[in-house]
């Protein structure tokens, strides 16, 4: 029965992998041959470099995904989670060696994570925009109506993302399936008419045809790393559906129809140059192609959920690891604590997709723009893979070295490659990405200097609170619950309840929350309780960056510690600082102002910690860095 039910739950999770960790990938097809051999890129329309184009998409793939992504970096999880957050937290802890370096790989991964952003923004515009472009194959005239097509689909797309993906998640999956099935079938007729194409198995040819390019090279490549594009998705996900599951829909299902549909592509141009138009759907007969652009519609719309719901678990964790302010998060699924909604995040994404489909207008000017960013990021997972593999898998440093070496270089020449495409559209991804980590960067080191500056102004704790158990100050029967970033000085809502109402509570309770660089805090380390002095006592409650923080919830684990509470009868008294930016050896005073702004418009404590409202009391101090 055991087994039964586990291979149930295997292909549960394999169908639900298709869906979500596959939508990016899967829709490469739509665009990457059309940009091979477009006349930006130079490379002759002929049969030689057909089957050397697909033969280097074809072992691409082999390198890039099945043996990076999916036998060795889907080995480095993080307590079971992936991505690059995850993957910077488990590098600087294996690094281990000294503070400096730590920052570096932390600083390292959260640029990395920063550039998930402009893909975020460039994958549904891209995705979609190349789905409805589709129908000028059926009919030129359709042309004028592609782009309010695309951007009434993002626009429907972005605006149901507070209802949650959990009733339309249940069909990612079996639509994937189509239309991976669909990959497969068409390509097949193709490459029964032109078999011909089959040599691009060869890996000789991807040699050939790649030293045969000279320095032409860069440019060519700029426009064949557009078949890689979504494979960051296979580690990101690890977490949700587990290495095997996607280890599984990728031999299975995957890559044997991106490969059979990329050849096919290529044997109808070796049979019909004029399919250049757009060989994707120059696949299907003319009475099918309508129906193909809507299958290719909602799988590029599957495909930009997957980002979508990837950018809002980043910022997530990215303001639990203390590099954003809070923001409001929508839980939307009683179930699937994973399914989130943040409306600011949303929002933001929907602005720049629009200003993406409006500035670049086609799906090939955007694909100027799609793949630097990615490539980037794909570069730092490397770099970071290496510390993993050398430090904490303790591997002698020769094999680190040749484990990561290859796909450093490949790495590098993807770089190269859309580099060369910086001012036709590569700027926008890298100008998110750096707008961003230069907003994470603030955020963190204004959090460093408003403690510190705290810490400097405030009295020490232990001997205030020792001092005030010898004073006849009145008690109140109340627990009182004292929250601060820096557990060592008084907080400033308990100077002001002793100066303005006088009374001390008979259970005071000085709490600190912690994030740390892992995924998941067990219940058993949870909480950690140590009394001070009398009426006192320290609470510090951990959570790792992919928990959901619950203070009430937290509290209820005191007991095992010897210290009952009643949370009925307990207040909240929160301290909101507010920043007062002052010309000195901080930080740059624009940056101090902007530090400043986002303080000031940070999400509730109360709701980020899901206090009782009906039991918190908040008192603001001016606090200047």
């Amino acid at each position: 029965m055991s087994k039964h039910s586990g291979r149930e739950s295997i292909a549960a999770l394999t169908l639900g992998a298709l869906g979500v960790v596959y939508g990016d990938i899967g829709t490469s097809p739509l665009y990457t041959m059309k940009e091979v051999f477009s006349p930006a890129t130079g490379v002759p329309l002929d049969s030689v470099h057909l089957i050397g184009a697909v033969s280097v998409i074809f072992w691409g793939l082999m390198m890039v995904v099945s043996l990076k992504y999916v036998l060795l970096i889907l080995r480095a999880d993080n307590r079971g989670e992936g991505g690059i957050m995850a993957l910077t937290a488990l590098a600087a802890k294996a690094a281990g060696g000294t503070g400096q370096q730590r920052v570096v790989l932390l600083l390292t991964g959260v640029f990395g994570a920063a550039l998930f952003y402009g893909d975020s923004i460039i994958t549904p515009a891209i995705s979609v925009l190349s789905a409805v472009e589709g129908m000028e194959v059926a009919s030129t005239s359709f042309k004028p109506y592609v782009l309010p097509i695309s951007i009434a689909i993002l626009i429907g797309l972005f605006g149901v993302q507070r209802y949650g993906t959990a009733v339309v998640g249940k069909l990612f999956g079996p639509v994937i399936v189509v239309w991976f099935g669909v990959l497969a079938a068409t390509g097949i007729v193709e490459i029964i008419q032109q078999p011909a194409i089959l040599a691009a198995l060869n890996p000789l040819y991807a040699i050939r045809f790649l030293t045969s390019q000279g320095w032409h090279i860069f440019v060519v490549v700029g426009a064949i790393v557009l078949a890689f594009t979504g494979a960051e998705a296979l580690y990101a996900d690890m977490g949700h559906f587990g290495k095997r599951p996607i280890q599984l829909a990728w031999a299975g299902l995957v890559l044997p129809s991106l490969a059979i549909n990329y050849m096919g592509q290529g044997a109808l141009l070796m049979r019909d140059p004029a399919a250049i138009e757009n060989p994707f759907f120059r696949l299907f007969p003319s009475g099918l192609l309508i129906p193909a652009v809507m299958l290719a519609t909602v799988a590029t719309v599957i495909a930009s959920q997957a980002v979508i719901s990837g950018a809002y678990s980043m910022t997530k964790q990215a303001m639990q690891l203390g590099l954003l302010p809070r923001m409001q998060v929508n839980f939307t699924s009683a179930k699937e604590i994973g399914q989130i909604y943040m409306p600011g995040v949303n929002w933001v994404l929907l602005a720049g997709v629009l200003l993406a489909v409006l500035g670049f207008g086609n799906s090939s000017a955007m694909a100027a723009a799609y793949g630097i960013a990615v490539t980037v990021t794909m570069l730092i997972t490397t770099m970071l893979t290496f510390f993993v593999i050398h430090h904490g898998w303790k591997l002698p440093l020769p094999i680190a070295i040749s484990s990561t070496a290859v796909f450093l270089t490949l790495d590098i020449l993807l770089v190269l490659s859309c580099s060369l495409k910086f001012f036709q559209g590569g700027w926008f991804p890298l100008a998110m990405g750096g707008a961003i980590f230069l907003v994470m960067a603030t955020w963190r080191r204004g959090r460093e200097l408003l403690i510190d500056s705290i810490r400097h102004n405030d009295p020490e704790l232990l001997p205030f609170i020792t001092a005030l158990s010898g004073d006849s100050i009145p008690r109140s029967s109340r627990t009182a619950v004292y929250a601060v970033a820096n557990p060592e000085t008084v907080p400033q809502a308990l100077i002001h309840n002793l100066k303005h109402n006088q009374v001390l509570h008979e259970r005071n309770l000085i709490l600190t929350v912690v994030f740390h660089d892992v995924p998941w805090i067990p219940f058993e380390e949870r909480v950690q309780v140590e009394p001070l002095a009398p009426s006192f006592w320290s609470v510090k409650i951990n959570y790792g960056f992919k928990n959901t923080p619950d203070i009430p919830k937290a509290l209820e684990l005191c007991q095992a510690h010897g210290l009952a509470l009643n949370l009925f009868e307990s207040s909240y008294f929160l301290s909101r600082e507010i920043v007062v930016p002052t010309k000195g050896t901080g930080m740059a005073h624009w940056r101090e102002i902007l530090f400043a702004i986002m303080s000031r418009n940070s999400g509730s404590v109360v709701d980020f910690f899901r206090l009782p409202n009906n039991c918190v009391i908040e008192l603001g101090t001016r606090v200047q860095i």
